[in-house]
């Protein structure tokens, strides 16, 4: 089942228009939210997420897409799924209205509600093997639309692929003044010695909301000193520990770059950690 402009429909009789802008010039954002036994994780970050996205993207906010409403939305397209008592993924898309070509007819807006079963209720941390590498063969802009979470995708899309064809778990992602800036599918994270960083949003970063809870988390603890800056590929081989982050997998702990193994001893606190502030939040 799918929520369709608060319309609940089976997943057959959900259509959209070969016009709709979203298609056709990538006038679309979305977010992806986890959802345990009806309860929104993090829910206040990923509207207001969601909200500064469609202002970057100039999209007009109706005047009834309150934190209230949405969250209804959510929970009418879980329970119409059946997974009222379960994990779920959710993602919520918004599109402009077609009309026009690279100039919108309108700046009105629709939206799509998904959902879909997930395994576990928390975070659980995944010890295989995870060799990554970098994609070179395209770069991300620094700047607000690289931060946003749009359909404009290609340079992941390509990046995964390449990443399959290579037998690569992941890859990360260069901007154009050749930093680190993310992973194919989240935030990156470097560990060397008691010190943790993660590039900056200035980067080109995209704005993740378990970057921000971790980013919390360890501004409130001593064991770590925080940097948000940039990170060259040098730095990579240097690390004593890499992960990655994102809503559906929580951290996902590197094992290899080049000729270079990691520890996950960090992520596995700093998970732990963060299936506390989860239950929590």
């Amino acid at each position: 089942m799918i929520n369709q402009d608060g319309k609940i429909i089976r997943d057959e009789n959900a259509k959209l228009s070969v016009l709709n802008r979203g298609f056709a010039y990538g006038d679309s954002v979305f977010e992806t939210i986890r959802v345990i036994s009806g309860k929104i994780m993090f829910w206040e970050d990923h509207y207001f997420r969601l909200m500064a996205s469609m202002r970057i993207m100039r999209m007009e906010i109706p005047s009834n897409f309150s934190p209230e409403f949405l969250e209804e939305e959510i929970k009418a397209i879980i329970e119409a799924n059946g997974l009222e008592n379960s994990p779920a993924r959710i993602r919520f898309a918004v599109y402009r209205q077609h009309g026009g070509y690279y100039t919108p007819a309108t700046r009105e807006v629709g939206y799509v509600v998904t959902a879909e079963p997930m395994e576990d209720s928390f975070y659980v941390l995944n010890d295989d093997a995870y060799e990554i590498e970098l994609f070179k063969d395209h770069y991300v802009n620094s700047g607000l639309l690289s931060t946003i979470k749009s359909n404009n995708r290609a340079v992941n899309v390509l990046g995964s692929i390449y990443a399959r064809e290579n037998s690569y778990a992941n890859c990360l992602i260069l901007n154009e003044k050749k930093s680190v800036v993310e992973a194919l599918n989240g935030n990156i994270f470097l560990v060397k010695g008691k010190v943790i960083k993660t590039p900056p949003i200035s980067d080109g970063a995209i704005n993740g909301i378990i970057r921000k809870q971790l980013l919390n988390i360890l501004k409130k603890t001593e064991d770590y000193t925080l940097e948000e800056a940039s990170i060259s590929p040098f730095e990579l081989q240097k690390a004593d520990e890499l992960f990655l982050t994102n809503v559906a997998q929580g951290i996902q702990p590197i094992s290899k770059y080049r000729k270079k193994e990691f520890k996950n001893d960090v992520a596995k606190v700093l998970l732990s950690k963060l299936n506390v502030h989860a239950r929590l939040g």
